[in-house]
C-alpha cells in the first residue's frame, strides 16, 4: 500500500467514523434536536423581520403582524423539510447535514461574550482558548517526559529511574481538581502570586486582554504539566528499556559511539511510532477532559462552557461541542497514525 492510498483510506475511514458518531449523536437526541431545529427556524425569522422595520409598520394590528410571522415559520419549516417526523430518512439527512456544516441553531440559554446566541459563534470563541491551554500543556509535558523518560531507560535502577518511576505513581493517583483547588488555595490565597480565577477581568475588546489571558492561564498549565508530566517519563522510559536491549543498539555501544547520541537519535527515534500516538492521544484525551480543569480553574474555554451547558440543559450547546470536540479527537488521530507510517513503514505497507 503506497503512502497515497494509506492517506487515502485513513481519511475514508475517519470521515466514516464522525459520521457514524453524528448519526448516533442525532439518535439519541431525537425530538429533542427536532425541537432545536425549529427554534432555530422562528429566532431567524424573528431576526429577520425585526432587522427590516418597515415589515412591521405595513401591518395595522399586532394580531395581524404575529399571524405574517407565523406563516413565514411554517412556510420556512416546510421549505426545510421539518415538518416531516424526526425520524425520517429525509430529516435525519437534513440534521446531518446541517451538523456537518457547523449550523447548530441558537443556543436556549447561553451567549457568547459579545451577546451572540449563535452555537457556532459561542463554540468559536471559546475554542481557541482550550487549545491554547491544553496544546500548551501537551507540548511541554511531552517535551519534559520524553526527556526525563530517555534519561530515566539508559539509567535503569538509578535514582533519577526510581523518582520518576515513583512520581508517575504518585503524580497519577490525585484527581486534577483536587490538585487544582490546592494550588489556588497554597498560589491565590496564602502566597497570592496567581489570580484564583482564570478568566480575565478586562474586556475582550481591551488590548491587553491577550497578555492577561497568559497571565491568568499560568496557575492551570503549571497544575497540569504537573500532574502529567510523570506519567509520560513513565510510558517513553518502559517503550525506551526494551529498545535499549536491542542487538543494534548493544553493538553501537561495542563501537563507542556518544551515549547521548544513541539514546537521543537511535533509541528515541525506534520508539517514536508509541510515543507519537500517544501524544495524539493525549492532546485529542485533553480537549475532552477539560471539563472538570476548566470549571475548577474558571478558565474560559469549551470544557466550561460544556459545564455550564450541561448544568442549564442548553441541548444545541451541548451537541455542538461534543461535535467539535470529536472532530478534534478524530484530526489528532488522523495526523498519528500519518506519522506513525512515517515513522514505521511496514504500517503504510500492511506488513
Amino acid at each position: 500500500m503506497g503512502l497515497k492510498r494509506y492517506v487515502a483510506t485513513r481519511m475514508v475511514t475517519m470521515f466514516g467514523v464522525l459520521m457514524a458518531t453524528l448519526l448516533i449523536t442525532i439518535l439519541l437526541v431525537g425530538s429533542n434536536m427536532d425541537t432545536i431545529l425549529k427554534q432555530g427556524v422562528v429566532f431567524q425569522v424573528r431576526s429577520e423581520v425585526t432587522e427590516n422595520p418597515a415589515i412591521a409598520e405595513s401591518f395595522s394590528s399586532v394580531d395581524e403582524f404575529e399571524e405574517f410571522i407565523q406563516s413565514q415559520i411554517e412556510q420556512r419549516i416546510k421549505v426545510l423539510g421539518l415538518d416531516e417526523p424526526w425520524y425520517s430518512p429525509q430529516r435525519i439527512g437534513i440534521t446531518m447535514y446541517k451538523i456537518s456544516l457547523l449550523d447548530f441553531g441558537y443556543a436556549t440559554f447561553l451567549t457568547s461574550d459579545s451577546g451572540s446566541s449563535d452555537v457556532k459563534d459561542i463554540l468559536f470563541e471559546k475554542l481557541p482558548r482550550t487549545i491554547l491551554l491544553f496544546t500548551t500543556a501537551t507540548v511541554i509535558i511531552s517535551i519534559i517526559g520524553i526527556f526525563l523518560g530517555a534519561l530515566s531507560s539508559s539509567n535503569v535502577g538509578s535514582v533519577i529511574d526510581r523518582i520518576t518511576s515513583s512520581f508517575a505513581i504518585i503524580s497519577s493517583s490525585f484527581p486534577v481538581w483536587w490538585i487544582g483547588m490546592l494550588m489556588i488555595f497554597l498560589f491565590s490565597f496564602t502566597y497570592q502570586i496567581f489570580p484564583a480565577r482564570a478568566t480575565p477581568d478586562i474586556p475582550i475588546s481591551d488590548p491587553g486582554y491577550f497578555v492577561a489571558l497568559l497571565y491568568h492561564m499560568a496557575l492551570p498549565l503549571i497544575t497540569i504539566v504537573m500532574i502529567g508530566f510523570g506519567a509520560w517519563a513513565y510510558l517513553v522510559r518502559n517503550f525506551m528499556v526494551g529498545i535499549m536491549q536491542e542487538d543494534f543498539i548493544i553493538a553501537k555501544k561495542t563501537i563507542g559511539i556518544n551515549p547521548k547520541k544513541i539514546i537521543y537519535k537511535h533509541a528515541l527515534k525506534n520508539a517514536a511510532p508509541p510515543i507519537v500516538t500517544i501524544l495524539a492521544l493525549s492532546l485529542s484525551g485533553s480537549l475532552g477532559g477539560a471539563i472538570i480543569t476548566e470549571a475548577v480553574f474558571d478558565w474560559p474555554g469549551m470544557g466550561r462552557l460544556y459545564f455550564e451547558a450541561i448544568t442549564v440543559m442548553d441541548l444545541p450547546v451541548i451537541i455542538g461541542a461534543t461535535y467539535i470536540l470529536t472532530v478534534f479527537f478524530l484530526i489528532s488521530i488522523f495526523i498519528a497514525d500519518l506519522l506513525y507510517g512515517y515513522f514505521d513503514p511496514r504500517v503504510r505497507t500492511g506488513q
